[in-house]
């Protein structure tokens, strides 16, 4: 059975949505920069999708286990990001650990690499279009 989609295409609609999830986690991070004794989380999930796509496609093997290495046919979909305390920030007397300007960096950097995913999707997908439309001409 053919795929559609290529191996490109799968990690960058992986790193979007991933990049959803640290938008969503920073965004709640800011929200919080005044709440007491709230813990900054991080997001994690760049080397779990490099792994995944060096894998991707290697033999015939599943995992079972989510703490399994990821390899063969669907790896990259199955990738799955960290989410934990951040352990890189400094406690504040009302135990708050959410740095303002580091969180609104993130959130920055993180928003312009999420429209670059989808840019590039969209170009891919555009190539398909004109292939099944205009290709045929």
């Amino acid at each position: 059975m053919s795929k559609i989609f290529d191996k490109t295409t799968d990690a960058l609609a992986a790193s979007a949505n991933l990049r959803l999830l640290r938008q969503n986690i920073t965004a709640s991070n800011i929200a919080n920069a005044e709440t007491p004794g709230y813990k900054a989380q991080r997001v994690d999930f760049e080397e779990a999708l490099s792994r995944a796509i060096d894998h991707e496609g290697l033999g015939r093997q599943h995992i079972s286990d989510k703490d399994h290495f990821l390899i063969g046919q669907g790896a990259i979909g199955r990738v799955r990001a960290d989410v934990y305390d951040n352990p890189e920030i400094n406690l504040t007397n009302d135990g708050n650990t959410v740095d303002l300007e580091r969180e609104m960096a993130n959130l920055s950097e993180n928003t312009i690499l999420y429209r670059a995913a989808l840019q590039l999707i969209n170009k891919k997908l555009g190539a398909m279009k004109y292939a099944a439309t205009e290709g045929t001409r």
